[in-house]
């Protein structure tokens, strides 16, 4: 790359690859070339190259994940942990078109999950009562977003039935003659994917996850849903806002 009076060197490669990344030649969540071969491309020495990319990581176009390389920025969505936790109205919000795909649902002991005390305690169940757990994956534009599992009561009747029928929880709450229901409680850590969550989500190995583990109750405060999910750290925001 020739040398131009007053500019330096790297910055002029940040901008060349900033053009590449804004006409789409490197889509979102595609991968650079090596340092190497942008080195080459470029003729400059690799501590050159590594200062351009530096600028495009600080600016949040690339991210830099070390030992693979560097990474076009996915768009990052805000989700608003709020009182109604509805997966579809906040893909919407975002003008995506969301999806999910239901993976799986099945009755099973509580003592078969690893989250056993907990479910019993958040659901009030008795001993031996078994629990519906259905497995979702969330996606917006085709691109997925969650992997959430939902633990109801198998006691709701009718509950089974709707959830086969239906594309959303709420469609199928509302079925049994749940009109409304609400978000408790969230707690919230970060942790490594699974190597099955990985294949789910279309993860590298080394990419965190948010987890949120939400307590979901009726509109009398009935408790309904425990739900465990986790969302791409990189693709997703949680957003708390105080409410007092």
């Amino acid at each position: 790359m020739a040398r131009a009076t007053g500019i330096a060197v790297w910055t002029r490669i940040a901008a060349q690859l900033r053009e590449d990344i804004a006409s789409g030649a490197i889509v979102p969540g595609g991968r650079l070339p090596p340092e190497a071969a942008l080195a080459s491309r470029f003729a400059v020495n690799r501590h050159t190259v590594r200062r351009a990319l530096e600028d495009l990581a600080r600016d949040r176009l690339i991210r830099i994940e070390h030992g693979r390389g560097s990474f076009v920025a996915e768009p990052v969505l805000d989700y608003q942990i709020n009182l109604r936790p509805r997966f579809s109205e906040w893909v919407r919000r975002h003008n995506r078109e969301p999806f999910g795909d239901k993976l799986s649902l099945r009755m099973i002991d509580p003592a078969d999950l690893p989250e056993c005390t907990i479910i019993r305690e958040v659901l009030g169940l008795a001993a031996g009562e078994p629990v519906l757990e259905l497995l979702r994956r969330g996606t917006a534009d085709a691109r997925p977003l969650s992997l959430s599992r939902h633990i109801f009561p198998a006691r709701l009747e009718g509950l089974h039935a709707a959830l086969l029928n239906h594309a959303t929880i709420t469609a199928a709450l509302a079925q049994i003659g749940i009109a409304d229901y609400l978000r408790l409680r969230s707690r919230i850590t970060c942790r490594m994917p699974t190597p099955r969550e990985c294949a789910l989500l279309e993860l590298e190995r080394d990419a965190p996850v948010l987890h949120c583990e939400n307590v979901n109750v009726t509109a009398a405060n009935t408790p309904l849903e425990l739900c465990f999910a986790i969302y791409p750290s990189h693709r997703v925001a949680l957003i708390v806002e105080p409410t007092a």
